[in-house]
């Protein structure tokens, strides 16, 4: 058959199935609400109507049935089903009876509140009236915001506020009539910054030489040496990486070779502290050793075609590095963001061999998206390009120097991660406005200044005095008006948790899963087994440690129900405990209840038992000290607020 034969086949097949609108009965001419008679105003009455109720199908870049609402010329040209308004006769314009619903199958819009009467009447009027389109306004794609690099001018600063977060909160706290509170005092401060940034409570002989310490920079001092901890530091960080990369130890995916650890190459990057540039750069475009982050898992069975491999990557990528969501315009175009089925084939075809074809809701479309970036305003991909010129092009675009969008991103994942809660809310959502757009502007282009050196962005942030203020309720977070007023009070993960636990009762994890090389050579040299090496055990899992079968920005915070049975009656707990206190028991048996409860108090809190508390835990000890009683006061110590919480 003559191939120019068989397209228009196809072209009068799809012409004879599409709906067409046959005209209003008489009967559903008379139920029309009728015109309304004033002269109509488009960007009062009909651009309201058009924002809420059909833009999210038929404008900014999605196209339902091929009709869009980008702009008057787009409308006026119809979609699938023909011309959608007759200037001049609203009562012959198909949109009119779709949003009347005559037919309930086809009634516009399909998902949400339908239109008034009094809505139906002013489109009525308006179309009657030629369909009047204020110059200027288009419902097509927006631009995005935080994505171009941009440098904000530094404000001056005193010599208490000489550290930059600080300069710009001066003006922000003048805005907003707050007073800058004190800082905490340096026992709280030094147990926030050895759990922030190595993930330990701090030994309490370290505590009590650092409180003794009268050097007017010893914060910073502190700072940088916890930062040069190596082990401690990359063993800390492993946690948060692995939860955005899915990195695991054990799980779906690695028995039949499904899935591929990348922990030797992650524990390498951090140990050496790689450039963030080069970081995202060796997970774009991997190396053998990184590529299990983007071949994503490889599902057994039938899955639906988002979770190819070729579009995990897109979505990990975007979201981890971009802050952007893709998940839901990888089926169908996004219902809660202005990302198409397109833009996420067309990154996703990137990584794959053979052209994509579309799958709208795992049908296929019989459509290929064309390869881009989701962000060309950054640069072009070249589609005939091999799949490996491909992805090191792709690298390039997004550690491009002008792509502020990476720095921006990681910059607030920290945010979050030291202060409870982002420049940014949520973090994955970086469409969204800041909070300070000119802190978050600022913060972005130093580190890009400073190499995308992650451990000078750290200590920016953790010798400001706005890292040092009173922790304030982790209630705040959720509230819509929210204003910055210090960092919120935090749980500890379950990986701090249980290290915590191994600080309080000397009993750590046997050996780690993976095998680690280190940079002298030295393999699994560690002092002590750290839980961010292991496979979760119920403890880790009950107290929110992730499977790490998708990506997890953000750990939920709030405590369960699951969390309390574990803690009262979970026998990984109760082993520990038990273990713990024999250990104790025999290493510190010539010690007094009264040393040991002091003892066990500043390993836990790092502070000396209070009179009541003294008398207390002698009582649970007992005279001299028993199993149990030791068992019993660590319990009772690790419930406390005080040690669970960063404050």
């Amino acid at each position: 058959m003559n191939p120019k034969f068989s397209q228009l086949i196809v072209v009068l097949l799809a012409a004879s199935l599409a709906p067409s609108f046959a005209g209003l009965t008489p009967e559903q001419t008379g139920q029309l609400p009728p015109p309304a008679t004033h002269s109509v105003n488009f960007n009062k009455e009909i651009k309201p109507i058009l924002e809420a109720r059909c833009i999210s199908c038929h404008g900014r870049g999605k196209s339902k049935g091929s009709f869009r609402m980008d702009t008057r010329e787009t409308m006026l040209e119809g979609g699938d089903s023909g011309p959608a308004i007759v200037l001049g006769k609203s009562a012959e314009s198909y949109l009119i009876e779709l949003v009347m619903g005559f037919d309930p199958d086809t009634v516009m819009p399909q998902k949400g509140t339908k239109l008034t009467r009094e809505q139906v009447a002013v489109l009525r009027g308006w179309i009657d009236q030629g369909a009047p389109w204020d110059a200027g306004v288009s419902f097509g794609k927006l631009e995005p915001i935080n994505l171009l690099a941009r440098r904000p001018e530094l404000p001056p600063g005193t010599d208490q506020k000489a550290n930059p977060v600080d300069r710009f909160l001066d003006a922000y706290f003048a805005a907003q009539k707050i007073k800058w509170p004190k800082p905490v005092v340096d026992r709280v401060f030094a147990r926030r910054v050895y759990l922030d940034v190595i993930g330990l409570l701090p030994p309490p002989e370290e505590l009590q030489r650092f409180v003794a310490d009268r050097s007017q920079d010893k914060r910073a001092q502190l700072v940088r040496r916890l930062l040069a901890d190596q082990d401690n530091y990359t063993l800390h960080w492993m946690t948060f990486w692995n939860d955005m990369l899915r990195n695991d130890y054990s799980g779906t995916g690695y028995i039949d070779g499904g899935r591929r650890q990348i922990t030797q190459w992650l524990y390498t990057a951090l140990e050496n502290n790689l450039p963030y540039d080069r970081f995202v750069a060796e997970l774009i475009n991997p190396t053998p050793e990184a590529e299990g982050f983007t071949k994503g898992i490889v599902w057994r069975g039938v899955v639906n075609a988002s979770q190819t491999p070729q579009m995990q990557a897109a979505q990990n990528i975007s979201q981890i590095f971009m802050g952007v969501n893709l998940k839901c315009a990888s089926c169908h175009d996004s219902f809660i963001n202005d990302w198409t089925l397109a833009d996420a084939y067309g990154l996703a075809g990137i990584y794959s061999d053979e052209p994509l074809e579309m799958v709208h809701c795992d049908k296929p479309t019989g459509t290929y998206a064309p390869l881009r970036f989701i962000y060309p305003q950054l640069g072009d991909i070249n589609p005939q390009a091999a799949r490996a010129e491909r992805l090191e092009q792709l690298a390039k675009l997004i550690t491009h120097r002008q792509d502020g969008r990476l720095t921006r991103t990681f910059v607030n994942r920290l945010w979050e991660k030291f202060f409870g809660r982002g420049l940014i809310e949520p973090v994955d959502e970086m469409e969204n406005p800041a909070w300070n757009v000119d802190l978050l502007d600022w913060l972005a282009e130093d580190f890009a200044d400073q190499g995308y050196d992650a451990k000078k962005l750290i200590e920016r942030l953790l010798t400001s005095r706005a890292y040092q203020l009173p922790a304030v309720p982790a209630e705040e977070q959720t509230h819509d008006d929210f204003v910055f007023r210090g960092p919120l009070v935090r749980r500890m993960s379950a990986e701090q948790f249980r290290d915590a636990i191994g600080e309080l009762t000397g009993i750590w994890y046997a050996k780690p899963a993976p095998r680690i090389i280190h940079a002298d050579g030295a393999t699994n040299r560690f002092a002590t087994v750290r839980a961010a090496l292991v496979p979760a055990d119920e403890l880790q899992v009950a107290l929110g440690r992730p499977n790490r079968e998708q990506v997890i920005t953000v750990r939920a915070s709030a405590a369960t129900t699951l969390q309390a049975l574990e803690l009262t009656n979970g026998t990984e707990l109760a082993n520990l405990l038990q273990h713990g206190a024999e250990k104790i028991l025999a290493t510190r048996n010539g010690d007094s209840s009264r040393v040991l409860a002091e003892t066990l108090y500043q390993k836990a809190l790092g502070r000396k038992p209070t009179a009541a508390e003294v008398r207390a835990s002698e009582a649970i000890l007992g005279q001299p000290a028993q199993k149990a009683g030791v068992e019993d006061l660590m319990w009772a110590l690790a419930m406390l607020p005080e040690f669970q919480l960063i404050y």
